[in-house]
């Protein structure tokens, strides 16, 4: 049975369409996007503690310090939760965009 010219034609029309389609680089090599965290996010809390023989004056200062050192460090703790959530939308946000 003899092959149409025209049926011939798409064949190889559809075959070289196909070649440069598997010959094509990626849509995108880009990196999604990262964020650095802050040095405060990043240090380890530090708490302050009693001498070896506390007295009352001590045993004030030092519970004073901690409450301060906690606050900072919920901060720091706040900070980190709010930079990789930023994070995770600007790679949805990356993603979206492919």
């Amino acid at each position: 049975m003899p092959i149409a010219p025209s049926t011939l034609s798409v064949l190889v029309a559809c075959m070289s369409l196909t070649a440069a389609c598997a010959a094509s680089p990626p849509i995108s090599t880009a990196a999604p996007p990262r964020l650095t965290l802050p040095m405060e996010a990043v240090r380890p809390c530090a708490l302050a503690t009693l001498a070896t023989e506390p007295t009352l004056a001590d045993l004030e200062t030092v519970y004073a310090a901690r409450g301060q050192q906690i606050a900072a460090c919920d901060a720091a703790r706040k900070l980190a939760v709010e930079t990789l959530l930023a994070e995770r939308k600007a790679i949805d946000d990356w993603l979206a965009g492919l």
